[in-house]
């Protein structure tokens, strides 16, 4: 076996370990990358990418309703599926490419093989020993099913960029922003979807009153909620067909596709982590304190495997940071998880950062104030759409400092960005207030606000 010794040995080529390997290998590091599968990791191959592309098809049929209620003629007929995966997976060819060529420019070493711990920072793979001064730890997560029978009659998220075809009608298991997500792409393009929710709201950790919306507007849009009731059973009904049966007794027949969308395990199975003395929780999630370090002097522990924030970004910042710190000569490097934007691709996109007011009230009491506004955009009231945007601000204090942003509609995933660095940097609603509108907009509606 082939024994090396690098400065890094990152564990992942998802996005935390690429961002970090890439950064390490700037400062000067020696760096190895490990991972059997493709690059990139969930979101390129399975998440964030492919999603927004089939959210981006979803969205063209919306538009070209529009188009149609405009006086531009009637829509065309429904998307050529084969043609527009086709177009998808040549797009995340050239990020494959793209990485490909980068981290041979890099001078990074990658070993396309399992990897697993050894001993303290002591790496095997099938044809490799390699010896770390620091081991990362970026293995990131998979989609998780119940133990019910028949459960592997359904599919989950990684499945749903399997299909080659629109199922007629979906039942989806969730109501978090995969379920939620996936729910608005299936029915703009044509399908029956109806979302099975063990709880009595969506979007857990989310602002309340921004949920409440989100579900008014899956009826409105035709999906179906059940709240409360969870899938006791899966049975397979001829070839093509699915029957459900809930834990209340009810049942629902002659389904096309079942998709889990019922959470998220961490890869921490199989990389060996008490060999290494490596520290999980009950979960399997990986154990790291605000510098992304693990119990295990010279290991650390980024993405998805730690079970927090589970955004891609989160994944890539976090890593750079650690970058930077362990070999960019920056000790105080490291990623402030407060106020993080986040948007869930529905059919009008859910954007929020900061505390929702929930969560404000608790933290500051009494001195939390909201302001809120409901309004039809422009592109819609033009051609009589009932599909108004909803924003809200949570302020606290005497000075009413903004502490979080919520809203729902047509571009808010687009104009939270930049309102997000100034809850970032401490804005007051008078800031906001002094802010001079940009008019026509649904954006100047968060300066306008009462």
């Amino acid at each position: 076996m082939k024994r090396e010794s690098f400065d890094a040995v990152v564990l992942g080529a998802g996005s935390a370990g690429l961002a970090h390997a890439l950064r390490a290998a700037r400062h000067g590091a020696k760096v190895a990358l490990v991972d059997p599968g493709a690059l990139g990791g969930t979101c390129v191959n399975v998440g964030c990418v492919p999603k927004k592309a089939m959210w981006i098809a979803a969205e063209r049929v919306g538009e070209h309703a529009l188009a149609a209620s405009a006086g531009f003629g009637t829509p065309p007929a429904g998307l050529d599926w084969p043609a527009w995966i086709a177009r998808r997976e040549a797009y995340i060819a050239r990020i494959h490419e793209s990485y490909s060529r980068r981290l041979d420019e890099a001078g990074i070493a990658c070993v396309a093989e399992a990897g697993r711990f050894v001993g303290a920072r002591m790496i095997d793979t099938v044809t490799r020993r390699l010896e770390g001064r620091h081991v990362i730890i970026a293995t990131g997560a998979r989609p998780r099913r119940p133990s019910v029978p028949g459960a592997d009659l359904g599919i989950d998220s990684n499945g749903f960029f399997g299909l080659r075809a629109l199922p007629r009608r979906v039942a989806i298991a969730g109501g978090g922003y995969i379920a939620v997500e996936l729910s608005g792409i299936l029915r703009a393009l044509g399908a029956e979807v109806e979302l099975v929710v063990r709880g009595q709201r969506l979007l857990d950790g989310f602002d309340d009153e921004v949920a409440e919306v989100l579900a008014t507007r899956l009826q409105a849009h035709g999906i179906g909620i059940v709240h409360g009731r969870e899938i006791a059973a899966v049975e397979r009904a001829g070839a093509n067909r699915l029957n459900l049966r809930f834990d209340d007794g009810a049942r629902r027949d002659d389904i096309d596709v079942l998709l889990w969308a019922t959470g998220r395990r961490p890869n921490s199975e199989g990389l060996g982590l008490d060999a290494g003395g490596v520290a999980v929780d009950a979960r399997g999630h990986v154990r790291v304190d605000e510098w992304q370090d693990t119990n295990v002097a010279g290991v650390h522990a980024l993405g998805d495997i730690t079970g927090r924030l589970a955004l891609t970004p989160v994944a890539t910042a976090s890593a750079r940071c650690l970058a930077d710190r362990l070999f960019g000569g920056k000790p105080n490097a490291k990623l402030d998880y407060a106020n993080v934007p986040t948007v869930v691709f529905f059919t009008e996109p859910l954007g929020s950062v900061g505390l929702s007011e929930r969560e404000a009230r608790a933290r500051f009491g009494d001195v939390v104030s909201v302001h809120r506004t409901r309004f039809t955009p422009m592109r819609h009231r033009l051609v009589d759409v009932d599909r108004p945007t909803f924003m809200k601000l949570v302020c606290a204090g005497t000075d009413e400092r903004v502490v979080g942003i919520h809203m729902i509609g047509h571009a808010v995933d687009e104009i939270l960005q930049g309102f997000a660095v100034a809850v970032k940097l401490g804005a007051r609603k008078a800031d906001l207030d002094a802010t001079v509108a940009i008019h026509p907009t649904s954006a100047e509606e968060l300066v306008l606000m009462r």
